[in-house]
């Protein structure tokens, strides 16, 4: 085992055709006792020949020691074959080890070749032959006797590890449990480690996305137009008049489609390319060249240098010692170690099943890992035990000096146990465990402890591949985990892939594994210390992919509402078709088929379903995304899906996480109750100075230095010239401190910030509790030592410690319990050891709930009052009580509480009984403290405007009821005095039932439910559930699963119809968000899981409200301006169209054939409607200032089949008036009145687009006068449609603008009117 260091680079030996360590090789000198001299060998422990043949020698014994007949041989050639270095690293003490070059284990004989392994000597072939775990070494004598069969050197043979690396991998089954070699190549292929939130694939991409797209009715209507252009009978001009726009659209479409899926990938592949550091296991033997850069593992006698030189010979001196006592055991001479290490740095999608992960503080878990070994820091208090370790080994040498000639089975048993508890005791000063947080997977704000099993906790490195993992197929619980640990005798053993036989003599050690032992993808280590941890899931077959929905393509609520409003204009064409063929009648003359003349009809009215909508609503969701993306009010925004920003314009369900997105995750102690008084914000000044008075013992004692505070003691050293209140005040507070300092499960650890100081901290399974530790020194008492024994408190300001206690009984804090107890004895000074139990106080203290702390705790008047109080402020209390005990309560409770223990049914309500009836009853109440979760910045007044812009908020957190009220409360998510309504622990139906019958009943309650309740609802009472749900203003949901967030999102959608909007920072959050319609990920502090998954990314919750209330309602507004000023722009186009065919006889003759058709979708008014995207009714302050101008938008008012119908009555108006007046003004037919129509009709979309603006941008000005003219420019150019000499002339001037006039004013003036007698509300708001 390691002492010091955790591992180091193992060294190959030197040589291989030195080496004299075999028994084949005996001097006649080894077979003279007196070479067994200790003297001598003192004199010649670290020199390769030590004999002197001049000095005297005692007479020989009457018998040769074993050890001395082999380790003569060993000692003179430890400088050849390399021990003196294996002996001085002392990483490979007691480990089996693998050959130098393997050989093949199934050849013949194979069995005989095992046992006689200790015959063959490294000369032939080269190579250490392997002997397994526990096997005894035979002596050269019996080994002679037996018959010797060779075996083939290893490069002979082959190497087994290179052969099963070029084997074909068998592909996983992820229904059946996997078997995980440690540190080597895996027998089955298993998924790459990648992160993928990319929609599409390269084969993928198209058939999607065409689907996708002509999904939508006016696409596929389009498609069949375009089509219906290659039958001769129905052309009507050009075919690419028809089939340029719409192959322009999907372009457009697809483009757009492929880039935020590229984004989507670049962002995946950062997160892909994190750097881990990863052990590097090589065979004896095997070539140390690896192309992957890698770096030495550092011994730790390297480290410390010169000043650790003695101490490297007392090893190298010890390392020989054991080689004896091992051999006189029998178990066979020290072998190389099973591999030799090396560092390489790969990437998290290079990382793969069985790979050895090198962990520290604050690394994010890249795949799913089994914890192997803790190894804690290097520090002062490592180096301080090292150096007191010496003495025990000089002592331990000395013995074994003494005793050298009658060795027996006792003293080396005695010299190896002592050899192992050096070893246990010594793994880097760690005891297996580390924490690591999941807020990122579950939610959960309490740091989880896990441990590494003690079968690898006490394997040095070196050894790990002989470890094999059994785990079960992927699954996406997380809270369950079941596996096996075996330690097989080889690592050829464990690389077969199969069940494994253990031969006679093996020793095959194996170890359950469960939750505890593991690290799941997207947890973060939390624990100042190393953790070596080995890959079983990777990529999407890790908890987390497994709990995440597939990505999805998303598409607005405005898509769908165009959708439906084209085909009612699809149906009008339809409609108008038949109107016009039917008005000639149905005829069926050749050349003139009435069906025909239908098809034509639909082909000229085919602009009514303007395809340019499409062109023009992505073209407008691209400058609001470049609008958000450039808001230095939300600095750090992205948006990852450009198709529904108009979206964010019609939340009405807000579903958001807890920690990390309304609060920091950072706790912080707000408020102590003593009482009579309470102490918050600057009167804590107030507490250190009582604390200090407290604790400041006397000097002048000649003890002084000796000297501890007890509670009977820490009053004395008070201001005695305060008065009778303030002293009794004083002793409050310090023993409510003191309880405080005392009643928690924090250790206190040390670690080096960047500037190479050393920095103090604290590692807990709950914030709560570091914050109150936190508290605690910064009013003067800190912690500074803790194990599982003792405790030591020292003075904040001068260092010096004040109290410390024993240990006696801990008592966890538990979700049922809802409370913690810790019984402990008082020291009174300074002293080696443990006090008797007599001797001094013995104290029970305890801290939990005030739900079930103010039955425990002594009769009060203001316990209830004032947990109520800091509740309502949003504060996480603790109530704090004590109670001293004598000796013989204490033996008495011990020993019921032992006896309790023992039982083998009801064995944790038997030991409560026993808590209960002797310590938890009259318990002297101390004080309540109140802890707050602090919020993100501006949460309360940001949930506030939500609220007030008409959206429900749910939070949905996988964190503590508790926890998740407090948070409710403080954030202002529930108003002051609102109800709660609590579900919790639900298990029966008829409960269920009763609780949804009660808040019918009070629809203006918020419902508090946990996650087993909400299961029950989602299962049995779904739709009862969230028809009752859906009508509160709050909904808090605790202890959720990812799933369960998920489903609640779908759940709201199907029967609400409405759109739900989710926010997350978490990997937990990442099903949620891709379940909503409109999907927001924080960037959080460990992971940006949650930000790549979402449609919008931003870094603080507070920019949502922008995001929303501004940026979507601008969005909503401006995309239904635009596309019911498109479908006007067709629709009027093809009014005029069917006033033309009226008046030539109902023939399907297009009036705008070629150039004039594209030119008016395109050049001549495109620019001009486009620009209505930057059009705003109300500026940014007055949007927040009155967030009720949101809720408006929830009804879809801006786009509806009233403000349709509204287009359609304009458009048939300004086209009929057009067309006719120009056709009665000019005649029915010929250049003139194309001229004139054309030109009227394309001033009037201009004006039409001043008309509707309400704010003027600079762009609109431009955009509008620079289309005018262009027009005017390109009139030359249009000789072949128009008459160019008639508009020159004064009565092409006058016809134009009479017919302009006659179109726009009246439009005008009724829109002036309607707003004048019914103004909009953003009219009222720009009023006050």
């Amino acid at each position: 085992m390691p002492s010091s260091d955790p591992y180091h680079l193992s060294k190959p030996p030197d040589s291989h055709v030195d080496e004299s360590d075999s028994d084949l090789e005996i001097d006649l000198e080894e077979l003279d006792p007196q070479a067994a001299d200790p003297k001598n060998h003192q004199q010649s422990s670290g020199q390769h020949h030590g004999r002197d043949s001049s000095e005297q020698r005692p007479p020989p014994p009457t018998s040769i020691a074993l050890r001395n007949l082999r380790m003569g041989s060993l000692r003179r050639g430890a400088k050849r074959n390399g021990y003196g270095e294996l002996g001085r690293s002392r990483d490979g003490n007691d480990e089996d080890a693998d050959a130098l070059l393997r050989h093949d284990r199934h050849s013949v004989g194979s069995a005989t070749h095992d046992e006689d392994a200790g015959l063959l000597s490294e000369h032939g072939g080269g190579g250490r032959t392997r002997t397994s775990s526990g096997r005894r070494r035979r002596s050269f004598a019996s080994d002679g006797l037996r018959n010797i069969s060779m075996k083939l050197p290893g490069f002979m043979s082959g190497d087994q590890s290179n052969h099963n690396e070029e084997q074909e991998q068998e592909e996983d089954d992820p229904s059946s449990s996997r078997l995980v070699a440690v540190g080597s190549s895996q027998s089955t292929r298993f998924p790459p480690n990648i992160i993928s939130n990319a929609k599409y694939t390269a084969w993928s991409f198209l058939p999607v996305t065409l689907y996708n797209e002509f999904s939508f009715f006016f696409n596929m209507y389009f498609l069949l137009v375009a089509l219906s252009q290659a039958i001769p009978a129905l052309r009507i001009g050009y075919l690419s008049t028809y089939v340029a726009p719409l192959a322009f659209v999907l372009f457009i479409t697809l483009a757009k489609e492929a880039y935020d899926d590229i984004e989507r990938r670049r962002r995946d592949n950062e997160a892909n390319s994190e750097e881990y550091t990863v052990l590097q296991f090589e065979d004896p033997g095997a070539s140390l060249g690896i192309n992957q850069p890698r770096r030495k593992m550092k011994s730790s006698h390297t480290r410390k240098g010169s000043k650790r030189l003695g101490i490297e010979q007392e090893n190298d001196r010890l390392s020989d010692i054991q080689e004896e006592e091992e051999q006189t055991e029998g178990r066979g001479i020290r072998k190389l170690p099973a591999s030799y290490l090396s560092e390489i740095s790969k990437k998290s999608r290079d990382l793969k099943v069985g790979d050895v992960l090198k962990l520290t503080k604050g690394h994010r878990v890249p795949a799913d890992v089994i914890i192997l070994k803790c190894l804690a820091h290097d520090s002062a208090a490592n180096k301080e035990a090292e150096e007191e370790e010496i003495p025990a080994r000089e002592e331990m040498l000395l013995l074994d000096h003494v005793d050298d000639d009658n060795v027996g089975e006792g003293s080396s048993k005695n010299a190896k146990s002592t050899r192992e508890n050096d070893n246990n005791g010594a793994e880097g000063s760690s005891s297996g465990e580390t924490f690591i947080r999941t807020d990122q997977l579950d939610g959960e704000t309490d740091w989880k402890l896990r441990l590494a099993s003690p079968l690898s906790q006490n394997l040095s490195t070196e050894e790990l591949v002989r470890l094999r993992v059994t785990a079960g197929k992927p699954d996406k619980r997380v809270n369950e985990f079941v596996g096996t640990l075996e330690l097989l005798p080889s690592r050829q053993d464990v690389m077969s892939g199969a069940a494994y036989n253990p031969r006679e003599g093996d020793d095959v050690k194996a170890a359950p594994l469960s939750i505890d032992n593991t690290a799941w993808a997207n947890t973060v280590i939390a624990s100042n210390a190393t953790a070596l941890a080995v890959i079983v899931y990777t990529g999407p077959q890790t908890r987390s992919a497994l709990s995440t929905s597939p990505s999805r393509s998303k598409t607005g609520l405005l898509e769908y509402e165009i959708n439906s409003l084209t085909k009612i204009l699809c149906f009008l064409t339809l409609f108008l078709s038949i109107v016009l063929v039917a008005l000639e009648g149905f005829s069926t003359a050749k050349g003139n088929i009435w069906y025909v003349k239908i098809m034509r009809f639909l082909v000229l009215f085919s602009t009514i379903v303007p395809i340019s909508l499409r062109v023009n609503l992505d073209l407008g969701k691209s400058v609001y995304s470049w609008f958000i993306q450039r808001d230095p009010g939300i600095p750090g925004a992205v948006v990852r899906t450009s198709t529904i920003p108009e979206d964010l314009g019609r939340i009405e369900y807000l579903l958001s996480d807890k920690t990390g997105t309304l609060t920091q995750n950072e706790m912080e102690m707000k408020k102590i109750h003593v009482g009579t008084v309470s102490y918050a914000n600057e009167a804590m000044d107030e507490v250190a100075t009582y604390v200090k008075q407290g604790f400041n013992l006397s000097s002048s004692a000649s003890s002084a230095s000796l000297a501890l505070a007890t509670p009977s003691s820490t009053y004395s050293a008070a201001n005695v010239g305060a008065t009778r209140t303030r002293r009794e005040i004083g002793s409050r507070v310090r023993d409510v401190v003191l309880a405080l300092a005392l009643c928690h499960n924090v250790t206190p650890t040390s670690e080096e910030d960047e500037n190479g100081q050393t920095v103090n901290s604290y590692q807990a399974s709950s914030p709560d509790e570091i914050a109150i530790v936190k508290w605690t020194e910064s009013v003067g008492l800190r912690l500074a030592h803790r194990d599982r024994k003792n405790i030591v408190l020292e003075s904040a300001e001068t260092g010096r410690p004040v109290v410390k206690v024993r240990i006696l009984d801990i008592f966890p804090f538990t979700s049922e319990g809802k409370r913690m107890g810790i019984i402990v004895q008082f020291y009174e000074k300074l002293q080696p050891g443990n006090p008797s139990l007599g001797s001094s106080e013995i104290w029970f203290y305890q801290k939990g709930a005030d739900t079930v702390m103010s039955s425990i705790v002594a009769a009060n008047d203001w316990l209830d009052e004032e947990t109520a109080n800091m509740a309502r402020e949003g504060l996480r209390t603790l109530v704090v009580g004590r109670k001293r005990l004598s000796l013989k309560e204490y033996q008495e409770f011990s020993a019921k509480h032992h006896e309790a223990s023992l039982a083998i049914s009801g064995r944790e309500a038997n030991m409560q009984a026993v808590v209960s009836q002797y310590l938890e009853h009259n318990l002297e109440l101390l004080g309540v403290t109140g802890v707050e979760d602090k919020l993100q910045k501006d949460v309360k007044p940001s949930l506030e405007l939500l609220r007030n812009a008409g959206i429900k908020i749910w939070m949905l957190t996988g964190d503590k009821v508790e926890t998740a009220r407090c948070v409710a409360v403080s954030s202002k998510l529930v108003a002051r005095g609102q109800y709660i309504h609590t579900i919790a622990k639900l298990r029966r139906k008829d409960g269920a039932q009763d609780n949804l019958d009660l808040l019918r009943s009070k629809t203006d309650s918020c419902l508090l439910i946990d996650g087993e309740s909400l299961a029950m609802y989602l299962t049995h009472f779904r739709r009862e559930f969230i028809s009752v749900a859906v009508l509160l203003p709050t909904v808090v949901a605790c202890r959720c699963s990812p799933t369960q967030k998920a489903e609640v999102a779908k759940l709201i959608k199907e029967y609400t119809k409405k759109r739900v909007c989710c926010i997350g920072d978490g990997g937990n959050d990442v099903s949620m968000i891709q379940a909503a319609d409109v999907g927001v990920g924080i960037v959080g502090k460990e992971g940006r899981q949650a930000s790549l998954a979402a449609d919008f990314s931003i870094e603080q919750f507070h920019h949502l409200t922008k995001l929303l209330v501004w940026h979507g309602r601008n969005s909503y507004k401006r995309s239904a301006k635009l596309a019911q000023f498109v479908i006007h722009r067709g629709l009027i186009i093809a009014v005029c169209q069917t006033m033309y065919s009226i008046a030539l006889k109902f023939e399907p003759e297009g009036l705008y054939k070629d150039w004039l058709m594209v030119g008016y979708a395109t050049v001549y008014t495109a620019f001009p409607v486009l620009s209505l995207v930057l059009d705003k009714d109300v500026d940014e302050d007055l949007a927040n200032l009155y967030p009720e101008l949101y809720k408006e938008l929830t009804s879809g008012s801006s786009l509806s089949y009233r403000t349709f119908f509204v287009w359609v009555f304009v458009s048939i108006y300004q086209g009929c008036l057009i067309q006719g007046l120009s056709q009665v003004l000019t005649g029915i037919d010929g250049p003139r009145m194309l001229a004139v129509s054309y030109t009227v009709l394309v001033l009037n979309e201009l004006l039409m687009v001043a008309i509707e603006i309400t704010t003027w941008h600079w762009v609109m000005v431009v955009s509008i006068v620079g289309t005018f003219l262009m027009y005017i420019v390109s009139i030359p150019f249009l000789g072949d449609y128009f008459d160019l000499k008639f508009v020159l002339t004064l009565g092409f001037l006058w016809r134009v603008a009479a017919i302009a006039a006659i179109s726009l004013i009246p439009t005008y003036a009724a829109k002036v009117i309607r707003r004048t007698m019914k103004p909009p509300s953003y009219r009222k708001v720009q009023g006050i």
